[in-house]
């Protein structure tokens, strides 16, 4: 769609525009996210970009710096976000989110910023590690349930590794 375009969305589309622009971006504002619509020709109003956001149940999250961005529970979910795309927002939310991991025998218990649990617990269920059986997450702590203390052990160490600034997502 060109910049002059402007066409009737459905709000399944422009949620799926919502959900794209959150997912690439730290957005922090609705007036910021209704400029990058505008972008991509989706005219919306405040009070609907509102109603979408709360029905999405976008939240705002503080990352590693202190501010703070919108963030929808299952923006790393779904086929759209497999292989990777899902492996590099897995490595941006560890390195804006995770704060610290703590090895358990086979699990790891994972600190993140604060409300950004569900965030960083999604983004691990959407890449499939083999190591990783499942996660429980809460406001701020993430339960991680490996396979084996060999699997919780390659698996903290590939978390942390995401985290570090520059690191590879491989």
């Amino acid at each position: 769609m060109h910049m002059g375009d402007r066409s009737t969305q459905t709000p399944a589309a422009r949620r799926e525009a919502i959900r794209s622009i959150l997912a690439s971006g730290s957005i922090g504002s609705q007036k910021d996210l209704r400029d990058l619509l505008r972008e991509q020709g989706i005219d919306v109003t405040q009070a609907t970009l509102s109603r979408d956001l709360v029905d999405m149940r976008a939240t705002k999250i503080r990352v590693a710096d202190g501010t703070r961005i919108y963030s929808v529970p299952d923006i790393d979910g779904g086929a759209t976000h497999e292989g990777e795309a899902g492996h590099e927002r897995l490595q941006k939310w560890c390195q804006s989110i995770l704060v610290t991991s703590i090895l358990v025998d086979h699990q790891l218990v994972l600190r993140t910023t604060v409300g950004a649990a569900n965030l960083l617990a999604s983004a691990i269920d959407a890449v499939r590690l083999d190591a990783v059986a499942g996660t429980i997450a809460g406001d701020d702590t993430i339960l991680v349930i490996c396979r084996s203390s060999e699997d919780a052990q390659q698996t903290q160490s590939y978390l942390m590794d995401l985290a570090e600034p520059g690191s590879s997502a491989h």
